[in-house]
């Protein structure tokens, strides 16, 4: 059977291969193999991989001394990992009870194992869960190596935006207001302020401030803000970050000024926040904008949206249009990297 290969020259194998570990992306049930000069390194899930990578399909043999729920089941069940829990959506409760106990009887690293039982639903983003497997909703997922504790029946969470939030936090770096260092020493140079107007758990701003940047996290969901600073101590950067549990309409007005860059990751409702994106925006400011949108014109309504709120106050210049995922059938999920400067 053809499985999705993340395909790289030898010499970069290894710092590849750790990044993807990193990411929780690695098919473990298959063998790595070497190729004419590439490194084949089985993944779980191609769409969460960069586009920097190349992704092939190829036969991987399996490790020999690991059983695998197809081994069990006689066929290969649809799951998604996120830290030790598997994901379902099935819809026939015998079949996804099946694979529970496939996957619980298997060798791979899975105690968990839930079903979705509802769509994404309300202004939180959450969705009901069927324990089959484990004890609760509650997660540890690792990625990039930054550790995120969550309970996914209370805050909304997606695996899958690994590669994208990845990408965004090597952008982060010292730019403008004078910081200490670790000992005390006095300032030693310029930390980037980073305002996340829908933090969650703190899949941005947590690998923000690994890098030495000064975060602010505002959510609706109150649980997710009391996982936000959990996952600030369990990474060490509890002193960068801020998190407020307010509608973010609300505090925009107290940081006036203040953010170099903004994270607007709120895909289908951003624009309704734009104005208090303008607010929050220093005199050089990059906005990361998410959006959902027909394939015809997938970044034409955000940067619109975007230009009409900054005008006159900013010059505004499209850094990046990027495709995240597709989202459904003719729409895409994309992300707009867009800088804001005052004449």
């Amino acid at each position: 059977m053809d499985v999705p290969c993340v395909r790289v020259d030898r010499e970069a194998g290894e710092t590849t291969r750790r990044e993807l570990a990193d990411a929780d992306l690695i098919a473990d049930e298959y063998e790595i193999t070497v190729e004419d000069g590439s490194l084949y390194i089985p993944i779980v899930d191609a769409d969460a991989v960069s586009t920097d990578l190349e992704v092939v399909d190829r036969v991987a043999p399996t490790r020999e001394t690991q059983t695998r729920p197809a081994d069990i089941l006689g066929y290969k069940p649809s799951y998604e990992r996120l830290g030790e829990a598997a994901l379902l959506d099935e819809d026939d409760d015998e079949r996804a009870r099946e694979i529970a106990d496939a996957i619980v009887a298997s060798d791979l690293p899975l105690e968990t194992v839930l079903n979705k039982a509802s769509k994404i639903k309300g202004e939180t983003r959450v969705r009901d869960w069927e324990v089959l497997a484990g004890e609760d909703t509650e997660v540890v997922h690792r990625e990039y190596g930054c550790e995120f504790a969550l309970d996914l029946a209370e805050v909304y969470f997606s695996p899958r935006l690994a590669t994208e939030r990845h990408r965004v936090a090597e952008q982060v770096g010292k730019r403008r207001h004078s910081v200490d260092d670790e000992r005390g020493n006095g300032p030693q140079g310029e930390s980037e302020h980073v305002f996340d107007m829908f933090a969650g758990v703190g899949p941005f701003v947590v690998p923000f401030a690994t890098r030495g940047a000064e975060c602010v996290g505002v959510d609706v969901n109150e649980t997710a803000i009391e996982y936000l600073r959990e996952n600030a101590l369990r990474n060490g950067v509890e002193d960068r970050i801020t998190a407020i549990h307010d509608d973010v309409r609300e505090v925009a007005p107290a940081y006036e000024g203040w953010a170099d860059r903004i994270v607007m990751n709120l895909p289908h409702s951003a624009d309704d926040f734009l104005e208090s994106a303008v607010t929050i925006a220093s005199d050089d400011c990059v906005i990361h904008y998410y959006d959902i949108q027909h394939e015809d014109d997938p970044f034409g309504p955000g940067e619109r949206a975007i230009r009409e709120a900054a005008d006159p106050e900013y010059a505004v210049c499209v850094e990046t249009q990027r495709v995240v995922r597709s989202y459904a059938p003719h729409e895409l999920n994309v992300c707009l990297d867009v800088r804001l400067e005052r004449p």
